[in-house]
């Protein structure tokens, strides 16, 4: 069995923090009114994507009635609409919707993961829950080897990929403050160089106030597109 099917695995039978447990299964139990006759995925949503992507997409966690309703990552909800649309436009996605595990999506040299897995509380995991899940994190960043442009999608995302830089890797420079499409290069073990890029996140918060457009977001994936091709590095 494939290693990254293995931690897929054990990141679906987590039960590591007890709040994020009883919330994903409460909202499985209750449903919104449009979803009432769906059956809840309602465990950890692991990574989706492909093992040898160049790009890696970290978010905060599963959306409530979103991954924690599909059982995979940022699909079933407007952040999902958007961020979708953007990586087909960008040839990352082979279609622009994604409505669930069995809709025929495939990812292109991207894969996508979170730095939640389970469904937090207002959309705010705890620092432990957080930490918690950090080792799932590092792992994939382990597995996923090709990868050498990381696009965090909002702020957390963001510190928790300098965390795990921090704990295991090397700044070339300073680490650049979150923004939008702030970048900074870094190198993890083995000499593997790798580009933290930033991009707001495609909440409706963000999207329906025009804090986050869809041209800005489109411009996050034309830069992975020209880092990527500066390396030069074949897929595997």
């Amino acid at each position: 069995m494939p290693a990254l099917e293995i931690l897929n695995r054990k990141i679906v039978a987590c039960h590591k923090c007890p709040r994020l447990v009883e919330y994903r299964a409460q909202i499985a139990r209750v449903k919104r009114r449009a979803y009432r006759d769906s059956e809840y995925w309602a465990k950890p949503v692991p990574g989706f994507g492909d093992p040898n992507a160049r790009l890696l997409l970290i978010g905060l966690a599963p959306g409530a009635h979103g991954s924690n309703r599909t059982g995979r990552v940022f699909t079933g909800d407007g952040s999902g609409e958007w961020l979708y649309r953007a990586l087909h436009r960008a040839g990352f996605a082979s279609q622009p919707h994604a409505t669930g595990r069995d809709d025929g999506l495939r990812l292109d040299d991207a894969f996508i993961t979170a730095a939640v897995r389970c469904a937090p509380p207002g959309n705010k995991p705890t620092p432990g829950e957080r930490e918690r899940c950090l080792p799932y994190l590092v792992e994939e960043f382990a597995l996923l080897a090709q990868a050498r442009v990381v696009v965090t999608l909002g702020r957390i995302a963001d510190d928790t990929v300098h965390a795990l830089v921090k704990a295991g890797g090397a700044y070339h420079g300073p680490r650049i403050p979150f923004a939008h499409l702030s970048e900074t290069a870094v190198e993890l073990p083995r000499g593997r160089p790798l580009t933290i890029l930033a991009s707001y996140h495609p909440s409706r918060q963000n999207t329906n106030t025009g804090v986050l457009t869809e041209p800005m977001l489109d411009a996050v994936f034309a830069r992975t597109r020209s880092l990527i091709a500066a390396e030069g590095i074949p897929v595997a």
